[in-house]
């Protein structure tokens, strides 16, 4: 879908997006000193409502993230959740959406640091269909390994760690893989380029531990719960090793862009049938009720635009 808002939210006031400039000298541009999240909104059409999902943990994984990169934000996570829908509306946006919250050091200077610097904020909201292909994944794994949190913390979502994931990224599709999964420096598996990963293997369903160098995912978190309570499914967080993606039953990667998506071979070796399993399947299509508001028992994690 084409980038094409008419509005963002930007230095504490609503603007067209054509105004929404930052400086090529800007610190976060030199250095990538920013920190960010991604918050879909799902379109009811029976309801003529956009859904927000999960937007207070996004906010307060936001608020940690700026915390890590020593940044202060003037907002509470409420100011948050409303600038979030009041920037739908202004949109007029009925439809799938995607909005990017950055908090970034905005200084035009010279110089590697973090702290004595202005911390800026800005939201944008944009239509959005499918990141990465729900139908079944071919992933390879990767060369480069994933970023340790004593080097760039991966708990944070901070916009200059992104290019280890962008190397990975490009090498998986320049690969032919549709994705990476990427490994720590220790040789666990870690998660995809932009995405966390959890294995059906003898019953049970296992993802690293945040020990791992993770992003704590919002989806991940959503998953772990649903399958607890839903499917009746044991969730272990703990090491995983290279060779237990070659047999595990089903694999799934998740994040908000990813949304579920199975991934069906990896390094060309079948993940169970070579087919999205049930149990994926299964996630994948509460997940969708969920996110849309159709399954009302999970209408808290669903913020109402209209």
């Amino acid at each position: 879908m084409p980038i094409d808002a008419k509005v963002l939210f930007m230095n504490g006031e609503y603007t067209p997006t054509e105004h929404g400039v930052i400086s090529v000298r800007s610190h976060a541009f030199a250095y990538g000193t920013g920190c960010f999240e991604g918050i879909r909104g799902y379109w009811n059409e029976e309801e003529g409502q956009v859904y927000l999902f999960r937007l207070r943990e996004h906010y307060e994984r936001l608020l940690r993230s700026s915390k890590i990169m020593r940044m202060k934000l003037p907002y509470s996570v409420e100011d948050l959740i409303e600038q979030s829908v009041e920037l739908v509306k202004r949109n007029g946006q009925r439809q799938d959406v995607y909005q990017r919250p950055v908090a970034y050091k905005s200084d035009e200077i010279i110089g590697v640091r973090l702290n004595d610097l202005t911390d800026d904020y800005l939201c944008t909201s944009e239509p959005m269909g499918n990141y990465v292909d729900i139908s079944g994944l071919r992933c390879g794994v990767s060369s480069w390994r994933r970023i340790d949190d004593n080097a760039m913390p991966a708990r944070a979502k901070i916009t200059g760690s992104y290019v280890n994931a962008a190397f990975a990224k490009s090498e998986a599709l320049l690969n032919n893989y549709d994705e990476a999964i990427m490994l720590t420096h220790d040789g666990h598996v870690a998660e995809g380029s932009a995405e966390n990963i959890f294995l059906y293997i003898n019953g049970e369903l296992v993802t690293p531990a945040p020990t791992e160098n993770i992003l704590l995912g919002v989806t991940r978190d959503t998953i772990i719960q649903l399958a607890a309570k839903e499917l009746g499914i044991t969730v272990h967080e703990r090491q995983i090793d290279r060779t237990e993606l070659y047999i595990a039953d089903e694999i799934l990667l998740c994040g908000t862009g990813a949304q579920i998506a199975p991934v069906i071979e990896v390094d060309h070796n079948s993940v169970g049938t070579g087919k999205v399993g049930p149990i994926g399947q299964k996630l994948q299509d509460l997940y969708f009720d969920i996110v849309r508001g159709i399954n009302k028992k999970y209408i808290n994690w669903c913020t109402p635009v209209y």
